[in-house]
């Protein structure tokens, strides 16, 4: 499993978006790009697949931008992965030979493991309260 760089790009402009979520106002893309040294091309392509499967809506116009289609803690990390990748963990569709029927448990228990724990983590979990992190050592 390998975790795009376009998922993780959507990760960091949902989390800004989170952050502004409740002031009533859309968030510019330039805005986004900036904060999140995101490719402004890039980001436009991200947005549209993130408003595709209901996870932001944009509004058009002066007043206009992106803004979260439903609260924080109501979109999980498996909704992001799942909108811009699809599938979460996948394995070929060969399971012959002695051990492949064995592997293809393994490979199942493996994505319901990933899935569940990316379900558990919600987009307000991602989201920094501070403008500056505080690591411990």
């Amino acid at each position: 499993m390998k975790i795009s760089v376009k998922v993780d790009y959507a990760c960091r402009v949902l989390a800004e978006m989170a952050r502004l979520h409740g002031s009533g106002e859309f968030t510019r893309i330039e805005h986004l790009a900036e904060v999140e040294a995101v490719p402004a091309n890039f980001l436009a392509q991200i947005l549209c697949e993130l408003r595709e499967n209901g996870l932001i809506t944009s509004k058009r116009g002066i007043q206009g931008g992106y803004a979260l289609a439903r609260a924080p803690d109501q979109i999980t990390l498996f909704d992001i992965m799942k909108a811009i990748d699809g599938e979460l963990v996948e394995f070929s569709g060969n399971h012959q030979g002695r051990t492949g029927r064995r592997m293809r448990e393994v490979w199942t228990d493996l994505r319901a493991a990933v899935e569940e724990k990316a379900r558990s983590r919600t987009l307000e979990s991602l989201v920094t309260k501070s403008g500056s992190e505080m690591y411990h050592i």
